[in-house]
């Protein structure tokens, strides 16, 4: 019987680890207007989260408090999310902890902003 649960809890971690990567994949198209990066190369993505009846919950932050862009990445986060197979919705929690600095960009981010 312990195998049986083993083994169906084995398929449900990689059910998650492979949902989490096409989480992380479609965020990557989503595109700050202002910088032209994506948010995954920004690193304003804090983390993901799938829950059994598909609620994707996404933590980030923004370069700046007070973004006037807020809206419209909320709304490009959730159309590309809801997207993915088994999200049946999407929540974003905006957090301003740890606060975002330069060091969370990645080194394509960089290149791209001419920041050596």
């Amino acid at each position: 019987m312990a195998d049986t649960s083993d083994q169906a809890a084995s398929q449900d971690q990689a059910y998650f680890d492979k949902m989490k990567q096409q989480i992380l994949d479609a965020l990557e198209t989503v595109i700050d207007p202002e910088l032209g990066v994506d948010l995954i190369n920004l690193g304003l993505i804090y983390g993901v989260d799938l829950d059994e009846s598909g609620k994707c919950t996404v933590e980030m932050t923004l370069t700046t408090m007070g973004c006037p862009l807020t809206d419209m990445l909320d709304a490009d986060i959730k159309r590309v999310l809801t997207t993915i197979d088994g999200i049946t919705s999407v929540e974003i929690h905006l957090v301003w902890y740890p606060a975002w600095g330069p060091e969370r960009l990645s080194r394509y981010a960089k290149m791209a902003l001419g920041i050596h």
